[in-house]
């Protein structure tokens, strides 16, 4: 066996063809190659069981066989082992993790070999998708980072990705503001900090429309103007969603964040009509006390909850542009899979959408691309409540990284004075932006999480300073040596690791791959949190037990090695998510 970047597809390829030299169906068996408990192996085939027990046969016996089939193929690479009924372990021999650290040593063969992972996939990834006239808060955050780490992991495992922006920037809450932007602005406010302004503006109309009829039908009527594109009203709509942009842009530059698209709710306005009309003449859709609605009586949850996809009224709804959306990034950007970012609280719709596209297209032999709802929960105060201001308000997102780095300033002057006030404040943007990040990516997004300060910016636990500071321990070894980076020379001589801490690690870096497998899949970025912290834990174990410039040149080299490759694979691992680096902390 050639030993890969991807040693579970290598293991599974061996074991899948030994099985066929046994006579096991290969129609019935599946070898199910995992990450094994550290105790047992690097790898573990748990696909015997299940096999064996379908037909009635001893796992054990089964597991022995299929083991006597598969050694001559695993000789010099693994140690072959079964545990309990039929659980096949390997473990690589020190030979074999050394070629693997031998051959994985830029982010470039990392990448070549993560890339067969999505290869030919095309990913259109929609996130972030903030209202216009509205400033970005503290709950947008989580969006737009998971978004973010799921595009940069789904690029590297080699998918082709689109990155869409689904503003919301048409529908009723225009009429409301253009009518308060015409009869309450504060044209000095609007010059100062024009997003504050607007979102105030909405406010304050609306709350005019509720207090009197006669607002509310004069919002409705700048309303319709806009929708019948009345220039005067264009206009304003377009300036209105120019401002919005621009400070939207102002934060996705400070987070690093990028979109290839910023395809509003607007941009389908024209493409709703042939969808009514496709899915009514289908009879996918019918009309319901005056909506147009489609009905899925055969799903438990929902067969008493239409799925309204034009209001009683005439006017669209999300439900309208969604589906034209789903139409549109399938037939114009040929999309493998569709992937939406929103909170829990959106789950109903979107499975109702899934719902939908499936019997439209299924009904128009469209080609239907795999669909994931991606959602998360909450951010939360330390008092278990939604995140909040002292007065109650939603805390501004601009607000919130703008402490943390203030923050991070106060800690970096504390223990590095003696660095440049310029350094300082790199220091601190990187370790004050990286730890807000990073406390989101390390919860499974499923998850509400509480938001302390104290604990994402310590240099313990699973933390990004605690990350950003391991990388920084590395390089500063390299640099007390006058080496300015790693180079392939430094390591010619290294010998096979073989203290019980060199293995660990090892063993640690190789299931790189694994990982980026399992949070593709899943598309949840704290698996890949949760192993560079381990990493960062090997990596840890490793130096305090294993004196790395010692005089023996081939042990030297060895854990040279392993230093420059925890480095790089800290570095690569931290990047996907979004995480800018320092040399020094």
């Amino acid at each position: 066996m050639h030993v890969s970047f991807q040693i579970a597809a290598d293991l599974n390829r061996a074991v899948t063809s030994a099985a066929l030299q046994a006579g096991f169906d290969p129609a019935g068996f599946s070898a199910e190659i995992r990450t094994a408990d550290p105790r047992h192996g690097d790898f573990q085939a748990n696909g015997v069981l299940g096999y064996a027990k379908a037909r009635k046969l001893n796992p054990r016996a089964v597991a022995e066989q299929l083991v006597a089939a598969l050694a001559p193929s695993m000789e010099g690479l693994c140690d072959l082992s079964i545990a309990g009924p039929g659980f096949i372990n390997f473990r690589l021999k020190p030979d074999v993790l050394l070629q693997w650290l031998g051959r994985y040593g830029t982010v470039e063969m990392l990448r070549s070999g993560a890339s067969a992972l999505h290869q030919g996939q095309r990913y259109v990834v929609d996130f972030s998708s903030p209202n216009t006239a509205k400033q970005l808060h503290v709950g947008h955050i989580r969006g737009m980072v998971i978004g973010e780490a799921i595009c940069r992991m789904l690029a590297f495992c080699g998918a082709s990705v689109v990155r869409d922006n689904h503003i919301g920037d048409w529908g009723t809450q225009f009429g409301k503001l253009i009518w308060g932007y015409k009869h309450l602005r504060n044209d000095e406010a609007l010059a100062t900090d024009p997003l504050e302004e607007l979102e105030r503006l909405y406010k304050a109309a609306d709350a005019a429309t509720k207090a009197d009829p006669a607002v509310l039908e004069a919002a409705r009527a700048e309303l319709v103007k806009l929708q019948a594109g009345d220039r005067e009203n264009l206009e304003l709509w377009q300036r209105i969603n120019a401002i919005s942009s621009g400070a939207f842009t102002e934060i996705y530059r400070k987070l690093d964040i990028h979109f290839d698209h910023q395809l509003g709710e607007s941009f389908y306005n024209d493409r709703l009509n042939p969808v009514y009309e496709e899915l009514t003449r289908l009879g996918l859709a019918e009309i319901s006390e005056g909506a147009l609605v489609v009905f899925h009586p055969e799903h438990p949850r929902f067969k008493t909850q239409p799925f309204i996809i034009r209001k009683s009224d005439g006017a669209a709804n999300y439900a309208s542009t969604d589906l034209a959306t789903m139409l549109y990034r399938t037939e114009h950007f040929q999309a493998d899979a569709i992937v939406i970012l929103t909170d829990a609280r959106q789950s109903d719709h979107f499975e109702q959408l899934w719902l939908t596209t499936q019997k439209w297209f299924g009904m128009t032999q469209r080609r239907l691309p795999r669909f994931e709802h991606v959602s998360f929960g909450s951010i939360l105060g330390e008092d278990g409540k939604a995140i909040k201001t002292r007065s109650g308000d939603p805390i501004r997102l601009k607000a919130l990284l703008a402490e943390a780095e203030d923050r991070a300033l106060t800690l970096v002057n504390e223990k590095s004075p003696e660095l440049s006030e310029a350094e300082r404040k790199d220091i601190a943007a990187a370790v004050g932006i990286g730890a807000v990040r990073y406390a989101d990516l390390s919860q499974n997004r499923s998850s509400d999480y509480v938001f302390a300060w104290e604990k994402i910016l310590s240099l313990e636990g699973n933390t990004a300073p605690y990350l950003l500071y391991a990388v920084a321990r590395i390089h500063s070894i390299f640099r007390k040596q006058g080496i300015e980076g790693p180079t392939e020379a430094l390591f010619a001589n290294a010998t096979p690791p073989e203290t019980e801490t060199e293995l660990a690690l090892a063993r640690k870096l190789v299931g790189f791959a694994s990982t980026l497998e399992l949070t593709t899949q899943q598309l949840r970025p704290h698996f890949l949190c949760t192993y560079l912290y381990e990493l960062a834990g090997a990596y840890s174990a490793f130096y305090a037990a294993d004196k790395v410039l010692v005089d023996a040149e081939p042990v030297r080299a060895r854990r040279l090695l392993l230093c420059a490759r925890t480095l790089l694979v800290l570095e690569s691992g931290l990047s996907l998510l979004g995480l800018r680096t320092l040399q020094r902390m």
